[in-house]
């Protein structure tokens, strides 16, 4: 694992991505090392080839001190933004219990007294250490569950702590007066076949006491397609036809129904109106 410190140039960067108006990435590269991570493209940006994603982390050791400057400079207008945490990386992956910069940008925004929303999406549990600053924010904060199943969560996200893990930290923050969503996201192929697996998901993430969701479907551009496809040629050959196929208009259409059908039974509500799908960074 390669773990190097870095100057970045701002920590506050406008978000292309809807709901949000400014993105936060502590880091660049990701320990946890997804199959279906779209975000290897940022591999580049460090030098380093997109087949290494997973073994390569680095800091941002300047982060703290950009926030701090970056936000004393915002007009009073501005402050209302929304902020997110991390859009490229995972904010709480296994690095952040040595450097704690989640942590410590999260207290800049709270000496700021920060009044926009500030939401936080991570696979891991090392979020609840940060509780007691959350909960001096307008925040809320998302946990990534794809799977029930902590064998597939272990294949297609190879580093990520399970998804039995991941579930109980919902449950957790919805318990300690945190706000919660769910961000069940890429949405697997194998639901398409197995709709009752999709339907044991949201039935785990309704009893967390989380009600709210985002569901995106898979994206599978060029450099993740050649990194996926390696790793599934062992699957039954209905399973590979699934995931070579899901980017279909069809397959979404399906997963569309039974994504809506699912969400109404568990008395979920999904934001954005539907199941986004990601844009597409195979030019990237």
């Amino acid at each position: 694992m390669i773990i190097q410190e870095i100057e970045a140039k701002s920590i506050i960067v406008r978000s292309k991505l809807p709901d949000t108006d400014y993105v936060v990435n502590p880091y660049t590269g990701c320990q946890f090392g997804c199959l279906y991570c779209y975000a290897t493209f940022t591999s580049r940006f460090v030098g380093q080839p997109r087949t290494s994603w997973g073994d390569f982390v680095y800091v941002k050791k300047n982060a703290v001190e950009l926030a701090h400057q970056q936000l004393e400079k915002w007009p009073e207008a501005r402050r209302n933004a929304t902020i997110f945490f991390s859009s490229v990386t995972d904010p709480y992956q296994g690095i952040e219990r040595k450097y704690r910069l989640t942590r410590s940008l999260l207290e800049v925004f709270a000496r700021n007294r920060y009044p926009g929303k500030v939401t936080v999406l991570t696979k891991s549990p090392l979020v609840l250490d940060d509780v007691d600053l959350l909960l001096q924010l307008n925040t809320e904060v998302g946990v990534t569950v794809t799977t029930t199943d902590d064998r597939l969560s272990r294949f297609l996200e190879v580093k990520a702590p399970s998804a039995s893990r991941r579930l109980d930290t919902l449950k957790q923050l919805a318990a300690r007066g945190v706000p919660t969503y769910a961000f069940v996201g890429p949405l697997l192929p194998h639901f398409l076949r197995h709709p009752e697996w999709l339907d044991d998901l949201f039935a785990r993430i309704a009893g967390t006491g989380t009600r709210s969701m985002y569901v995106e479907h898979i994206n599978l551009p060029m450099y993740v397609r050649q990194r996926l496809w390696g790793e599934i040629h062992d699957m039954p050959q209905d399973v590979q036809e699934m995931y070579h196929g899901a980017e279909a208009p069809a397959h979404r259409q399906a997963m569309n129904e039974i994504v809506n059908r699912l969400a109404d039974k568990h008395g979920l509500h999904i934001n954005l109106g539907g199941a986004m799908v990601h844009r597409d960074v195979r030019k990237e």
